[in-house]
């Protein structure tokens, strides 16, 4: 991490070397790349912090009182991806594992960024171990997935896999295919000896849905009870629903 010293001064000039990378990284192929990407704002630094997640890079504004090279404030907005600029910035390593269990999270598709973050963040609030990105998604690293994640990203486990490599029972989401969700996950709890076991959602983007290769690899098609009100929901709201449901029987352990 970049510490400032007495003898640094501020960064004063548009033309740094520095904050063009900054400005670089917002880019997809630049942080395919390099394997970096930026968190912007004292929170998701705060949250990367929190999960002893290194910044290889840390920048403020000059000023703030906060850790990192000082920068001239609105130079910092300049490269800032918020509208309303930031006081805070920092360069990560990206991370990726492989998909695991109890409750692995698979996207297909979903090119919103922010579904991907929001996502995240549900899998974090529901206890996923994973969230493993297939074909079509949009890069969970993005400045836009990263927001909505409020932290997520730095504490969910990330991966790239296929359906195939998914664990555990597979259960594909699809609008009004299959048998509702709650009572797939009930028959579950009832064939596991009240013990769940190891389940990997498959969730597809709103309107494409999952592929082929996706339902064909799955054990079971479900769907989410909802009114005749409404025709879906979208990927994350999907999911934030399904991870309820069985959070809700792992809870009755």
């Amino acid at each position: 991490m970049t510490k400032p010293t007495a003898q640094e001064p501020p960064i004063a000039s548009p033309a740094n070397a520095r904050l063009r990378a900054i400005v670089r990284l917002h880019r997809r192929r630049e942080r395919e790349n390099t394997g970096r990407f930026v968190a912007e704002g004292e929170d998701l630094l705060a949250a990367a912090d929190a999960a002893d997640w290194p910044a290889l890079e840390r920048y403020c504004a000059a000023g703030s009182g906060l850790p990192g090279r000082q920068v001239k404030p609105h130079l910092l907005g300049r490269v800032s991806t918020l509208g309303s600029g930031t006081r805070a910035l920092a360069v990560y390593e990206q991370r990726f594992a492989r998909p695991t269990g109890p409750v692995c999270v698979y996207l297909h598709g979903v090119a919103d960024p922010g579904n991907v973050g929001a996502a995240l963040r549900a899998a974090l609030a529901f206890d996923g171990s994973c969230v493993a990105l297939g074909p079509g998604c949009a890069d969970p690293y993005s400045p836009k997935a990263v927001r909505a994640s409020m932290g997520a990203v730095f504490r969910v486990p990330l991966a790239r896999a296929g359906p195939r490599e998914l664990p555990g029972i597979r259960l594909a989401l699809v609008p009004g295919a299959g048998r509702p969700l709650a009572d797939a996950v009930a028959a579950l709890h009832r064939r596991a000896d009240d013990t769940l076991p190891d389940v990997s959602l498959l969730i597809g983007a709103e309107r494409e849905g999952l592929s082929v290769e996706a339902l064909r690899e799955a054990e079971e098609t479900c769907h989410i009870a909802i009114s005749g009100r409404a025709d879906s929901l979208n990927a994350a709201m999907a999911l934030t629903v399904a991870l309820y449901e069985l959070a809700k029987h792992r809870i009755r352990r």
